[in-house]
């Protein structure tokens, strides 16, 4: 079921909603402060609910029961329209609710003909059926429309189909290229952009073109173009100002055997041109990418766990780092001036809320067993739930204050399930940005901070002296941002691992100096030493003095080795192999000094 918030007017108080979707039936739910389940909506009890939907500026809802699918208004719940379509599943409204998209399971008759279509347009005010489409595969099901809807366009047999003023019996206009894979329509207002995907093949690259619509006439036609191997398939993100493309490319399978996540790059592709690949500083997969709302950064979540997550700007550059932690997920509030890292699925459930124009950690809060996240409207409050099929126990939802402070929280009756939760949403600019607060508001519930986990001891080492050993060590947060005056620019990924490599060799030249002024200091010693005291015993061989010295040197260090592992440190095996040498190594200095 939606979520609906609180929303503030003047002096007028206004209760928005959340949607919740489970076994026990369909049902909404005042946001904050009340959270209170609305009397305005009747709750539907039928445990069949498929699919629901709301309009972009959250005045319409719909829901398919397993007979009907209904649409009401939301701010008195009169029932508007209903369809017969009990086969429903997905549910969409076209961004100035004029259109309700539908979406059935394709059939085909017993005898093989050629099923219904399947995919229907409905005209939300008069209830009748603009146009029925065949649309075999759920992937990429509903039209896409531009936010006036002057245009919509759907894939259709390796061409993208347009039509304008959801006048959907005349084609407008066609983009063909050869196996057209995936397109994105650009938001924001006229011109319309569309960023076009096709994959590689015989040894082709994939590409990704933008175009302006309609100027479709060729290669030569296109904003940008940007080409590369190495992807089975792609996810293509508009900025909210439509200037910019990310682009994931992932591969199903990482032929190095690196990892079990397949192989990912993130390129940048403008309107103006420029293209780049988005340089990690860190191996391992890309866990997410999300634009921030004010359209000129944007923040990855990538590499190894624990995971890095960076801030890059329009260059790809980046701006602000915020080190190593156990994440996969990275959500910007609204109004882009909050930043919630998260890891969910098989990762413990820790968030940090990050203040954005400061880069300040404002909050720590753990959401265990998560599967959903959601911003709510008003840039200041969250959702985290638990729903099946993901996880079938502990079904619920929690509502927090971006400051890590607990508000409420349900969890529904075992035995029941809860499958989806949603916010009802509303247009920019409803809700104005407010300051960003550190200390936590007052909640009535208790600190959802969980116990921290004791690591298990076997009984041998009870009674001994914790020693703290990690995997990994972690990385902190740093400004990759210039400072103001240097005018250094942030090096490349290629320009630190040199600058690194620089830095080692001085280090080392560094060392040599110094052990080489040591000896020189150690045999002047020597030659200033009293006549009275014990001269070094000498072979008069400088080989075998040599040996000797080295030997010693060995088993200096192999004495330090048990002293480490005396103290509880865990060895590594090349370290154990050097002490299991101890034996054959006195041995040997034994002989030499007796061949004196």
């Amino acid at each position: 079921c939606p979520l609906q918030s609180c929303l503030l007017f003047t002096l007028k108080c206004k209760q928005g909603k959340r949607v919740l979707r489970g076994s026990e039936g369909l049902y909404m739910v005042n946001g904050p402060p009340s959270f209170t389940e609305s009397t305005s909506f009747q709750r539907d009890s039928g445990k069949n609910c498929k699919a629901v939907a709301f309009s972009k500026d959250g005045s319409l809802f719909a829901w398919c029961n397993g007979e009907k699918v209904n649409i009401v208004d939301v701010t008195n719940a009169a029932l508007l329209r209903s369809f017969d379509l009990p086969k429903a599943v997905c549910l969409e409204f076209s961004p100035k609710n004029n259109v309700l998209a539908t979406w059935q399971a394709y059939t085909t008759a017993k005898d093989g003909t050629a099923g219904l279509p399947n995919l229907q347009l409905y005209d939300v005010k008069t209830g009748k059926c603009l146009k029925s489409f065949i649309q075999k595969k759920l992937q990429n099901w509903c039209p896409c429309w531009a936010d006036d809807e002057s245009i919509c366009a759907r894939n259709v047999n390796n061409e993208v189909h347009f039509f304008e003023n959801n006048n959907f019996n005349t084609i407008a206009n066609k983009l063909h290229l050869q196996k057209v894979n995936d397109f994105v329509l650009s938001p924001g207002a006229q011109p319309t952009k569309v960023a076009v995907y096709v994959p590689g093949s015989k040894g082709a690259p994939s590409f990704v073109r933008l175009y302006q619509y309609p100027n479709f006439g060729g290669p030569q036609s296109a904003l940008a173009n940007k080409s590369f191997f190495k992807a089975d398939k792609v996810t293509m993100l508009w900025n909210k100002k439509a200037t910019a493309v990310l682009v994931i490319a992932s591969t199903e399978v990482d032929k190095t055997g690196a990892s079990y996540y397949g192989e990912q790059t993130l390129h940048y592709i403008a309107t103006n041109g420029e293209s780049a690949v988005v340089q990690l500083p860190k191996n391992g997969p890309i866990y997410d990418v999300v634009w921030n709302p004010n359209s000129v950064e944007f923040c990855a979540v990538y590499g190894f766990m624990p995971a890095k997550a960076t801030v890059f700007n329009l260059k790809c550059d980046p701006v602000f780092d915020f080190g190593t932690g156990p994440r996969n997920a990275a959500y910007y509030s609204p109004h882009g001036h909050i930043l919630v890292l998260a890891g969910f699925g098989n990762l413990r459930g820790q968030m940090e809320v990050w203040d954005v124009k400061n880069y300040k950690l404002i909050s720590k809060p753990v959401a265990s067993d998560s599967t959903y996240f959601a911003w709510c409207p008003d840039g200041e409050h969250i959702v985290t739930a638990t729903c099946a099929p993901r996880l079938r126990v502990s079904n619920g939802y929690k509502i927090w204050h971006y400051t890590g402070s607990l508000l409420h929280s349900y969890e529904v009756p075992s035995k029941e399930e809860m499958w989806q939760v949603s916010w009802q949403p509303f247009l920019d600019g409803v809700f104005p940005a407010k300051a960003v607060k550190y200390q936590a508001v007052p909640s009535e519930l208790p600190s959802a901070e969980p116990k921290p986990a004791q690591a298990y001891r076997p009984p041998a080492l009870r009674d001994k002296p914790v020693t703290s050993s990690k995997l990994h060590e972690d990385e902190p947060p740093q400004n990759m941002k210039p400072q103001l005056g240097s005018g250094d620019k942030p090096l490349s990924k290629t320009a630190l691992k040199n600058q690194r490599k620089h830095e080692a060799k001085k280090a080392a030249k560094q060392e040599a100096k110094a052990d080489a002024n040591q000896e020189c200091t150690q045999s002047s010693a020597s030659q200033n030493a009293p006549r009275s005291a014990v001269p070094a015993v000498t072979s008069g061989d400088p080989e075998v003095d040599k040996k000797i010295k080295n030997l010693k040197k060995k088993l200096k260090a192999i004495e330090q080795l048990k002293e480490q592992a005396a103290a509880g440190k865990q060895l590594e095996k090349n370290q154990l192999e050097k002490i299991q040498k101890e034996t054959a190594l006195l041995q040997e200095l034994e002989d030499l000094e007796l061949g004196l």
